[in-house]
């Protein structure tokens, strides 16, 4: 089993930036890269990123492109989003996910095995 831990989420104001960590503990050996999913009240979850881990391949979503980064530090098995010009429509509920085993569509919710328990990010206009 892997564990997946959120951290960084908060309320910012349009423009502004915000930098969310996920830290896996556990089976770590057996992951092979990590992905951001968001989701807003009423709305489905949605992909945000994703990074394999070898070769450090990124993936985003159209929406997020140019102002989304995503990195990882493979030591510590943590990956970051960094978040910069945020807009009211990012406002969701951003969770990180890992799956358990190669996997060709990073931006399905469907390849991850491994959730964490989702952080707030809050966008004011």
């Amino acid at each position: 089993q892997v564990q997946l831990v959120e951290s960084g989420g908060g309320l910012v104001q349009a423009g502004g930036s915000l930098r969310l960590s996920c830290a896996a503990s556990g089976r770590t050996f057996s992951m092979y890269g990590m992905g951001w999913f968001r989701q807003a009240p009423g709305k489905e979850r949605e992909f945000v990123a994703a990074i394999k881990w070898s070769g450090s391949f990124t993936y985003y979503a159209d929406s997020v492109k140019g102002r989304f980064t995503i990195s990882s530090d493979n030591a510590k098995n943590t990956a970051y989003l960094q978040m910069n010009s945020l807009k009211p429509e990012d406002t969701a509920v951003y969770y990180c996910a890992a799956p358990s085993k190669y996997i060709y569509n990073y931006y399905s919710a469907r390849s991850y095995d491994y959730w964490g328990q989702g952080t707030q990010v809050t966008v004011s206009s």
